[in-house]
């Protein structure tokens, strides 16, 4: 396992991190769902992992949660490295690489 791996490995998940907010904030799922105009039940299964969440909805959150965009897409981002890619050998390379691939893009 690489080092970055373990260190993702250690992160919390962006279910768990959209749970925690809710909580610290006291708001109660059906609030947070009809704010993102989702069912309750969608929204809870998104807080245990067993759906995954739509980009779409992650303005909305950052807004409902008071937390900047830029932190819950970096959640979302890397979590959806760990869970796609983080047991890869070469992840920090394959990294790299698609960074230097977006700074190009940039140009």
């Amino acid at each position: 396992m690489t080092k970055l791996s373990k260190q993702i490995g250690q992160m919390e998940s962006f279910c768990s991190y959209i749970r925690r907010l809710r909580e610290e904030r006291q708001l109660p799922l059906r609030k947070v769902a009809a704010y993102l105009d989702i069912d309750t039940s969608t929204l809870s299964k998104v807080e245990r992992g067993d759906r995954p969440i739509s980009i779409q909805y992650l303005e909305p959150l950052s807004r409902i949660f008071e937390v900047g965009l830029k932190d819950i897409q970096v959640q979302f981002i890397a979590d959806a490295i760990d869970q796609n890619f983080g047991r890869l050998e070469f992840i920090q390379e394959g990294l790299k690489e698609t960074q230097n691939r977006l700074k190009k893009e940039k140009k």
